[in-house]
């Protein structure tokens, strides 16, 4: 998947999947200049489609497995 990380514009908790309403981590742009949002479990559902008809995609997935930094040791 093509991924273009967008840090003026990251996707918040308020960001939607278009498929299932779970929060999106995956912001496709399209060659037609729409957009899409995506879940983890969509996003990659739909992956080889969305290659097709991408002009970016901002994937966010990372952020269902890192810890933040202010975690303690015993969060980790």
């Amino acid at each position: 998947m093509t991924t273009v990380l967008t840090p003026a514009s990251p996707l918040t908790a308020a960001d939607r999947c278009d498929r299932c309403g779970a929060q999106a981590y995956l912001r496709v742009v399209l060659l037609s200049g729409g957009e899409l949002l995506f879940c983890a479990h969509h996003g990659r559902k739909f992956e080889p489609e969305l290659k097709k008809i991408a002009a970016e995609i901002q994937d966010e997935t990372e952020r269902l497995t890192s810890v933040p930094n202010n975690a303690s040791d015993e969060d980790r």
